[in-house]
């Protein structure tokens, strides 16, 4: 009767071992594919998105110089029409993530600055120039860094960065929607992202 239990006993052991052996080696083999997809969303996700915009604006510049203990002055001028093409854009090939297998966590650990790119097409009208002040590089240089500038103001008070970070988030939504379906976690700077609307609020 001793024997009998004894093996009984072992037998049901010896079950419970196989049984939980092949559960783990499961869930292992489960984490692993699931990692394996969340890491290919991920390298899916990196490329550059891009929002583009035209401005225009007229620029007049003018230039004095005096000579001779300033009694003669010598005066040049132009109109300067630009028509600038500009990008905002971001290259996700440089979003930092860490997959976190034993928690099973996604963590977003850095996403890039908006780039933006001033392609400014400039024009001049109506120019015009004294003999001891004629135009040079440097009044070219001047009159771009001013037409810079001005295309930056412009571009603040434009909606084109937050239509790039909208297309920034439609993307990275992708890895959200996947790390949800599959019970995972996706945290960015130690918060975690439990709904769209976590998602939506993110600050970078």
């Amino acid at each position: 009767m001793y024997r009998f239990l004894a093996g009984v006993v072992l037998t049901l052991i010896l079950v419970v071992s196989i049984f939980f052996f092949f559960q783990r080696k499961e869930e292992s083999e489960e984490l692993r594919l699931n990692s394996a997809m969340i890491q290919q969303q991920i390298n899916q996700v990196g490329k550059l998105i891009v929002t583009e915009g035209n401005f225009s604006q007229i620029v007049s510049y003018r230039n004095t110089r005096r000579n001779y203990f300033d009694i003669f002055a010598a005066n040049k001028k132009a109109l300067v029409v630009v028509n600038a093409k500009v990008t905002v854009g971001y290259d996700l090939r440089e979003i930092q993530t860490e997959i976190d297998e034993a928690n099973r966590t996604v963590r977003l650990t850095y996403i890039p600055p908006p780039e933006i790119n001033i392609y400014p097409d400039i024009e001049y009208y109506d120019v015009s120039q004294d003999y001891f002040n004629k135009f040079g590089a440097e009044d070219y240089n001047k009159i771009k860094g001013r037409v810079t500038t001005m295309m930056e103001e412009k571009i603040k008070q434009s909606n084109l960065e937050e239509n790039a970070k909208e297309r920034l988030l439609s993307e990275l939504a992708k890895i959200y929607i996947l790390t949800q379906s599959m019970g995972w976690t996706l945290t960015y700077e130690e918060s975690i992202i439990d709904s769209m609307e976590d998602f939506n609020r993110l600050q970078f």
